[in-house]
């Protein structure tokens, strides 16, 4: 192309004339992509940045395990941990030289009446409080024996509170139902509530005698009180065997009140643990006290080595006071021989109280002593009874039953007593120190303590720490076997402050 009267086009023109020629074959579509949405993306990529892709770590090998030789951390060469820092489940559950023949655990239940389901018990009754200057811990369990013929539990527990405040009382109380009764628990369990529901009519009456340290008048009316919740089971049964064992604890809930009160009858075991070392303070008995009206023996012994000779009293340690430690057994203790003094106006050779010179009839007194009541089938005091007691010194009074004379049926004075005798009534008020551990118990764990050494020494360096257990902790405490000891077991454990 050229313009008008221009030069012959010249070679470097054929350019265009190859473009434009019509024998030229077109490409074909362009290869990229050419719509809208191609030309919108790529216009948006021109005016945004795009981030980098990550580049990739290097690839790290895992880290070998630790070698146990090799670690750093010092092993323990010291002595092994003291029983009471080392949990319950680390130790074994038995003491001697193996374990015992049955299982650990229970395996049978007992039969169950669909119309009596009522007398159902569990296999185990935990329980613990703290009022005051003391801490409680308490369980009832079944033995291996009746956990492997499925057999229901025989003892019975109840801890109870009557009233508020400082002014309280707390009750323990524990029964063990005889073998050849029938229905054993369910008598167990009466006794206990009936023995509860007479404190708990008196707890005013008996907190203030216990603050007071009336030893005479808390002996004489707790021991009507536990007359008459055993009688009712007596005469229910039909028997005059016994029926039941039973054995309580009174706690005052008044922090500046250190007495503790034990009373009941049957076997069983009341313990002190103080300063490392087991006493054996059950009130002893002896041939004279089976006889009406008979007081047991306030004597203790000692379950440790270092006693000291002819006393059966343990060593206290250095810089310790005698005499403290005999005040702490019985209020008013006379000093070298272990007997409890006479309380002022305290009848000599019996044990009873005598009436107060200046008591004023009426004044509330005979609601612990509880006397002759009308209607309950005794009689009223005649002139041989004694005063505040109840019971005649006549030969024919029959023994610790409290009645001024016999019934239709009972042996002339003098003759033999076909029955049974009743069994005595045990009475201690101790004063406790900080650091002791007070252990009553019902003879299925009493009998084990006594004979097992390795019992004794578990529980001791178990309980010594000063600090009490929680409830688990004391369940396995209570719960160690013993290989020739499968009866139940009930214990309650006062730690004071």
């Amino acid at each position: 192309m050229s313009q008008q009267g221009a030069r012959p086009a010249r070679q470097e023109d054929d350019w265009w004339g190859e473009l434009y020629d019509g024998t030229t074959q077109d490409t074909g579509p362009a290869q990229a992509p050419d719509s809208l949405d191609d030309r919108f993306a790529s216009a948006r990529n021109a005016v945004t940045e795009r981030p980098r892709p990550p580049e990739p770590s290097p690839s790290r090998e895992p880290s070998p395990p630790p070698d146990p030789s090799t670690s750093s951390e010092p092993e323990r060469t010291g002595p092994p941990l003291p029983d009471h820092l080392v949990a319950p489940a680390a130790l074994p559950d038995y003491v001697g030289s193996g374990p015992p023949t049955y299982e650990p655990e229970p395996t049978a239940l007992p039969p169950a009446d669909p119309d009596a389901l009522d007398g159902l018990v569990p296999d185990t009754v935990l329980d613990g409080a703290r009022y005051g200057a003391c801490t409680l811990r308490a369980v009832s369990q079944r033995g291996d024996s009746a956990r492997y013929r499925g057999e229901p539990r025989r003892d019975a527990l109840l801890t109870a509170r009557f009233g508020a405040g400082d002014q309280a009382l707390v009750l323990v109380a524990m029964a063990t139902g005889a073998r050849a009764v029938p229905g054993a628990h369910l008598a167990a369990a009466e006794a206990c509530r009936g023995i509860a529901r007479a404190v708990g009519r008196s707890h005013q009456r008996l907190a203030q005698d216990i603050r007071a340290a009336r030893r005479g008048d808390l002996r004489s009316g707790l021991h009507r009180l536990t007359d008459r919740a055993l009688g009712g089971l007596r005469a229910s049964a039909a028997t005059d065997a016994p029926v039941a064992v039973l054995r309580c604890l009174l706690l005052p809930a008044d922090p500046d009140c250190r007495i503790r009160v034990f009373f009941g009858v049957g076997d069983g075991g009341l313990f002190r643990l103080r300063d490392g070392a087991w006493q054996d303070i059950e009130p002893r008995l002896t041939a004279d006290d089976t006889a009406p009206g008979a007081v047991p023996g306030d004597g203790w012994t000692s379950l440790d080595p270092g006693a000291v000779p002819g006393d059966g009293r343990a060593s206290l340690g250095p810089g310790a006071l005698p005499s403290d430690d005999r005040a702490s057994l019985d209020l008013g203790a006379l000093p070298g021989d272990g007997r409890a003094a006479p309380d002022p106006g305290t009848l000599p050779g019996d044990g009873r109280a005598a009436p107060d010179p200046g008591a004023v009839p009426g004044d509330g007194r005979a609601s612990l002593d509880l006397g002759a009541l009308p209607g309950d089938g005794r009689t009223a005091p005649n002139p041989g009874t004694l005063p505040r007691d109840g019971r005649t010194a006549n030969p024919g009074t029959l023994p610790g039953d409290g009645r001024t004379a016999p019934r239709p049926g009972a042996p002339r004075p003098g003759s033999p007593d076909p029955r049974p005798p009743r069994e005595p009534f045990l009475f201690r008020a101790s004063v406790a120190r900080p650091g002791d551990v007070l252990v009553l118990c019902t003879a299925g764990l009493a009998d084990p303590l006594r004979e097992a050494e390795a019992l004794r020494a578990r529980l001791a360096r178990r309980w010594s720490g000063g600090t009490p257990p929680g409830l688990a902790a004391f369940l396995a405490d209570a719960r160690v076997r013993v290989k020739g000891y499968a009866d139940d077991r009930t214990a309650a454990a006062v730690w004071e402050a």
